[in-house]
């Protein structure tokens, strides 16, 4: 399916008031600091029914969308700033991004087989294209793209200096909420100061020791999975060490186990295998942190599997569990002790360890965005009918996240074309899995 995205506007929008003097320097935390300069982007369709004047009912959608962005602002303000030095952030209203765009199809068509490629035509950070040496220094984009049957597409990308899942999700509400003329103590307001947990340190840039993901030439394909599906999963993933898997152990392993499997396939050998998954730090911290509290506030825990012939969906449950509980009583306690860098540099090292072993070991990483209130967010034309978070296609990516219903997870699986050709073939994973079914059904 080809469909053209076309920018009619790009204009910035500033807060609604002027940031007061003393909040002029916002310090980036510790874990900022470390943070790549990229974009954490989520994308929510809207439903919107036109009226007899499309054009006019789109130029008052725009103007409301911008009018509450603007008023968030204020609240949100250093998204509005600058980073300087990978220290602070210069909170002089310079502003966001916003993009409008218009979409040449109707938006039952574009969500009957949605792909990572055309998503990504609707997250702004894309469709505008940054140099690298730009990358980050607007801290907000967003994009409006409104389609030809009214439906609209609102894409939020967040540099990752600022902001981790919870905070694009802390941000959005927030905006809806404004969109939505909302009573003030439903626009959440931010919690601002990571910075004095984590005190950011003057580390020269060159020590910023970023991850560099393997770009080979890779697929990504989403997967559904139906909450009776996940049941099965988590009934086969229990075992005596682990009684009551959740979900997205369940999934996760399941995944884990399909990928491997393809890999080994292709490989002819059985390699051990490694995966790393994302961890919200904020429910993890000693006391827990609240979940508006804004930054990076995110970390990675490692599980390995052998390269025992047999690969079995219980044990990778046990390992990724073992992995989380050794995440908690060393990496968090570390981080909360007297020297995070040391363990900020440590957990890096090793992540970085795994990601480069080459042939030696095959290693995942797998986010989760389940739990996350997306699909509650009402600019003022209902609830979102899809959410996806378009990813760039690095190598042995997976991105979980709740189904529309709430109790399934899609999976947006991306692998090199070799591994795929195996993994979209296997049976196992199609009992499970639905490749690419239509949002609309």
């Amino acid at each position: 399916m080809e469909i053209n995205v076309k920018i009619v506007k790009k204009e910035i929008i500033k807060p609604s008031s002027p940031t007061l003097d003393y909040l002029r320097n916002f310090k980036l935390s510790l874990l900022d600091q470390f943070s790549p300069a990229a974009y954490a982007s989520m994308l929510l369709f809207y439903s919107v029914n036109g009226t007899a004047d499309q054009d006019f009912d789109v130029f008052e959608r725009s103007q409301q969308l911008k009018r509450s962005l603007s008023e968030t602002l204020t609240r949100f303000y250093p998204l509005a700033g600058r980073i300087k030095d990978n220290a602070i952030i210069e909170c002089n209203d310079e502003g966001a991004l916003f993009v409008e765009a218009r979409v040449d199809c109707l938006l039952s068509k574009f969500l009957e087989k949605p792909n990572n490629q055309l998503t990504r035509k609707l997250i702004p950070v894309d469709i505008v294209g940054f140099s690298e040496e730009h990358k980050g220094s607007v801290l907000l984009l967003v994009q409006a793209s409104f389609f030809s049957c009214g439906g609209l597409a609102i894409g939020v990308s967040i540099s990752h200096k600022i902001a981790d899942a919870s905070t694009v999700n802390t941000f959005i509400k927030g905006w809806a909420a404004a969109a939505h003329e909302a009573a003030d103590e439903q626009k959440q307001l931010p919690l601002l100061y990571a910075s004095s947990i984590f005190p950011p340190q003057n580390l020269p840039f060159h020590r910023m020791s970023t991850v560099k993901l393997n770009e080979d030439k890779c697929i990504t394909e989403r997967y559904v999975i139906e909450a009776s599906k996940i049941a099965a999963l988590k009934t086969k993933a229990g075992s005596e060490s682990v009684r009551d898997p959740t979900k997205v152990e369940a999934v996760t392993a399941f995944i884990w186990k399909c990928a491997m499997k393809a890999s080994r396939s292709n490989s002819k050998q059985c390699r051990p295998s490694a995966l790393a998954q994302s961890v919200n730090l904020r429910k993890r911290m000693e006391p827990p942190l609240p979940e508006n509290t804004i930054g990076n506030l995110m970390g990675h825990f490692a599980s390995r599997a052998t390269e025992s012939s047999e690969i079995d969906l219980a044990s990778l449950v046990v390992q990724m569990r073992k992995g989380m509980q050794d995440f908690g009583e060393n990496y968090v306690k570390k981080l909360q002790g007297d020297n995070p860098l040391v363990a900020i540099t440590e957990a890096l090292r090793e992540f970085g360890s795994l990601l480069h072993a080459g042939n030696d070991t095959d290693f995942y990483i797998f986010t989760s965005l389940c739990r996350f209130p997306f699909y509650g967010i009402d600019f003022g034309w209902g609830k979102p009918i899809w959410v996806s978070s378009p990813r760039d296609a690095f190598k042995n990516i997976v991105a979980l996240i709740d189904s529309r219903d709430g109790d399934g997870i899609e999976a947006w699986v991306t692998l090199t074309e070799e591994d795929m050709a195996f993994f979209e073939g296997d049976e196992e994973l199609l009992e499970v899995a639905a490749l690419n079914p239509s949002v609309m059904h």
